[in-house]
């Protein structure tokens, strides 16, 4: 299962355009638009960066982890929507491995989109001043965040059994995104806006990245980063198996 998966991303190039684009795109409007911020507001908490570069790299990869990693939950969704997912729980191999094998698909695509963006932004003037071991930390980071959002996508395409259930689910994560310090730093924030990226999630593992690229390679970041994608993984794939089970105990 895990085989099929990801195959079925590298015979499927354009499932990385929606996710590799708009994160580019987004990259772009806020360097054309916030290039100047970092030296006109350092004074108030902005990050000491070479450029608006630098600061959004974690963000890039985030934000296309978010559009590429539903993509395994639409997948499962279509399966139950076939019938083939009927096929697959009659076959003799593991259950589980038609939950969990999908997830290869969506950790293989984070690793190319986190690549992608480190090259495309690299080559335009940015720089890990983390070295390789900040660059290994986001690709591991990119891996666990994918599988841990599919998982999520996977839980509602059991409960649906509705591809358009799942994509259409996006915006709550794209909410999520734009709720958290992920386009601008939590100490130039004012209101209600800052007490939203207080309590996201994606503030502290964005901000974790972000530290690794803009300033070294440190335990403490390493930990912040990894620690929050293990918890998300956790409870997404808690989420999926309870709901593969709950599907099963109906099927049968």
């Amino acid at each position: 299962m895990a085989r099929r998966s990801a195959l079925g991303v590298l015979r499927q190039p354009q499932l990385l355009v929606p996710g590799v684009f708009f994160p580019l795109f987004f990259v772009a409007l806020n360097t054309a638009s916030l290039g100047r911020a970092p030296n006109l507001l350092v004074s108030r908490g902005f990050p000491p960066v070479d450029s608006m570069l630098d600061f959004l790299l974690a963000t890039a990869i985030v934000q296309g982890i978010l559009f590429g990693a539903t993509t395994s939950g639409a997948d499962l969704a279509r399966d139950i929507e076939t019938g083939f997912f009927d096929r697959l729980t009659a076959a003799p191999v593991p259950r589980l491995s038609i939950l969990f094998g999908r997830l290869a698909g969506a950790a293989m695509l984070g690793l190319l989109q986190a690549c992608v963006f480190a090259v495309v932004l690299v080559a335009f003037g940015a720089s890990i001043k983390g070295g390789l071991g900040a660059f290994a930390v986001l690709l591991v980071m990119a891996a666990m965040l994918a599988m841990g959002i599919g998982g999520f996508a996977q839980t509602m395409a059991l409960r649906t059994g509705s591809a358009e259930a799942v994509q259409g689910a996006f915006p709550l994560f794209f909410i999520l995104m734009f709720t958290s310090s992920a386009f601008f730093p939590r100490q130039v924030m004012s209101g209600w806006f800052r007490s939203v990226a207080d309590v996201n999630p994606l503030s502290y593992l964005i901000e974790g990245a972000r530290d690794l690229v803009i300033f070294e390679l440190t335990l403490q970041d390493t930990v912040q980063v990894l620690g929050i994608c293990a918890a998300i993984l956790v409870v997404s794939l808690t989420a999926a198996t309870r709901a593969f089970s709950r599907r099963l105990r109906e099927a049968s």
